[in-house]
This record gives C-alpha cells, structure tokens and sequence, in this order.
C-alpha cells in the first residue's frame, strides 16, 4: 500500500488529520446556522465587524471572531481588512444555502444535522459493537419502533421534516427525472412527509396527478407548515404498512427502503406490487451503493447513519432488484444522478 503514497504522505497524514478534523468543521457550520450568522450577514447588505455580529447575535466578541475566521478559512464567508478592522460578509453559497430565506435553503437540514444526528454519531462504536441504533442511549427515548423514534416529538417531529424537505429541495428534480415518469398519470408518494418530492413531480410532470401519503400526525404537520397556496399536490392520511393505499400507476418510495430490514421492506413491496396494474409499478429512490464496495464515499456514511438511528441500512443495486424480484415485480432498472440519491424502476 505504501507505494501508493507519496513521500510527502508518508511523512506527514495530511489527508487522515483532515478526516480527523471533519466533526470539527461540521461543527462551525452547525453553529454558525444555529446562532444566525448567515442571516446577519445576508440582511446587512454590507460587511460586518465581528464587533457588530456579536452585539446584534447577543455571543461574546472573542468568540464570535474566532467563528467568524474558521468561516473565512472553509469559505464560507469572506473578509477584508478596512483601517486595520476585519470586515466579514457572506459567500453566495452561504447566501444560497445557509441562509433561513433562501428557497434553497439547507438550515433545517442543518439542524437535524446538528440537534439529532451529530449526539447519536457520538455512540457510533456502540452502534457497530451492539448491531443497533442509538435512540435509547443518547435521548433516553425507547425505539422498538422507528416511528416512535424519529416521531417522539413534536419538536423532532419538526426537525426530521425540515431535513426531508431541504433534501429534496436540492436533490428534488434530478431523482424525478431519472427516469422518464410521463406515461404515470397518478402518482403516490408514500412517506412523503412535507410534499417537497412530490411538488417535484408535479412540475416535472403537470399532468399528473400527485399524492403524498403519510401518517396522520405528519400530514397534519405538513399542511400546518409546509402546504403552499397554489399547491398543485393532495395529502392523504394512512399508514401504508397496515392502511388502505390509494390506487396509483406508480409509487414513489423516497428514503424509506433503507429505514428497515429486508423482510419488511419485501412486505411493502409486495403490497404495491398487487395494487398496481400491468405497466405500474414504484420508484425507489436510496443513496445506492456501488457493489464493488468502492463507495460512494457518502452513501457508506449514509449506511452508517442508518445504523446508528434506524433499523435498516444502505443497500447497492443488486440488493434492491433482488427484493423487487421478490416482490413480483420483473422489469427493473437503475439510474445514478451523481447527487446523493439515485433512482431504480420496478415495472409490474
């Protein structure tokens, strides 16, 4: 393996201390979305002295400096020297995706990020020691059942919604589109928690009609915070392991293989696969792994996350036609955006 490396690498890790660093970096964004920082500094429509962001944030001005230099060296923010004084202003990324206003906005991903997946990441050598999340032990909450745990409260219940939402808010269109959706004219979101996806398919597709279905206490949440105006999308209640499934040409499964084990995942395939009819048939919708084991680097962390808060787990391709092919379901095919999550296609 040495040969592989240069001597420079040899004499000094750079590229292990950057991973050993990575928690940290996470961090500074972390709390940077938490205190306001990109809100500031978007608003001010002009460089701020650290001076300035501490007094309007209510943070000690020693630290907020220090957080604001960690900002400019990931570049994130910028700065410029005034008359000696350090002047900090906000990159268009920050803008575009930090900030609470954008419409690309990724701050409740951030959020969840920080508040729910950041503590359970802090058990993961319990979770792979033990073969099981982590909920009980960081939270002091039971999770027998997912729902349970990813649902305990209203304010987790919040946070998990804002993370699907700013998902599919970047990564929406691309899996819509992976393959070519026209022909289903109705089209069932099951889990689709706040509608993002779904509103997705509805722009891709205008002539479809679009569903999402999802537990009452979250349809009622999404429709509390999340339904628009002139929203082009219905909500159903139901739970769509045990509820009656409206009819549809195709379903839509968007992170929800992963959350559990092979079994029951066969069991909900198999329930689609009976309400659908010749030519129908589900979109899964997963960070997929490549089946050489090779990555991609982020659905192996995503696989871990799975570990450490689900039941369930990241899976390559094969694996999904397998439990397709065990549902009924004949044609399959896949297709990788080069974002995090692909699409694979079951035709009945």
């Amino acid at each position: 393996m040495a040969e592989h490396l240069s001597q420079s690498e040899l004499d000094y890790p750079f590229k292990l201390l950057e991973y050993f660093n990575g928690f940290r970096v996470s961090k500074v964004i972390f709390s940077a979305c938490e205190l306001g920082v990109f809100d500031l500094l978007l608003q001010s429509q002009k460089p701020l002295s650290a001076e300035c962001v501490s007094q309007e944030l209510h943070t000690s001005l020693d630290g907020m400096e220090r957080l604001l230099d960690a900002l400019v060296g990931i570049e994130i923010v910028d700065v410029e020297k005034t008359d000696g004084k350090a002047l900090y202003s906000s990159t268009d990324v920050a803008n575009l995706y930090l900030a609470k206003a954008s419409p690309k906005s990724l701050f409740d991903m951030i959020i969840y990020q920080s508040k729910t997946i950041y503590p359970l990441w802090g058990n993961m050598a319990d979770a792979v020691r033990e073969g099981k999340n982590q909920y009980e032990k960081t939270f002091g909450h039971s999770s027998d059942e997912l729902f349970e745990a990813v649902y305990r409260s209203e304010d987790e219940m919040q946070k998990f919604m804002g993370l699907m939402n700013s998902t599919w808010v970047i990564d929406g269109h691309d899996v819509v589109t992976a393959f070519d959706l026209s022909p289903f004219k109705t089209v069932v979101d099951l889990g689709g928690c706040t509608g993002a996806l779904a509103r997705e398919v509805s722009k891709a597709y205008p002539d479809s009609s679009v569903t999402v279905f999802d537990l009452p206490k979250v349809v009622e949440m999404a429709k509390k915070h999340y339904l628009e105006a002139d929203d082009t999308i219905s909500f159903q209640e139901g739970d769509f392991f045990s509820s009656e499934i409206p009819a549809a040409d195709v379903y839509i499964l968007a992170r929800i293989i992963h959350d559990w084990k092979e079994e029951r995942c066969v069991q909900l395939l198999k329930r689609l696969h009976s309400l659908c009819q010749p030519g129908g048939g589900v979109l899964i919708v997963e960070a997929l792994l490549f089946e050489n084991k090779r990555g991609p680097v982020m659905a192996q962390i995503f696989s871990l996350n799975m570990l450490v808060q689900t039941e369930g787990k990241e899976r390559t391709p094969s694996e999904y036609f397998r439990m397709l092919s065990a549902a009924g379901f004949k044609d399959t095919q896949v297709r990788r955006t080069g974002k995090s999550y692909d699409a694979i296609l079951g035709v009945k």
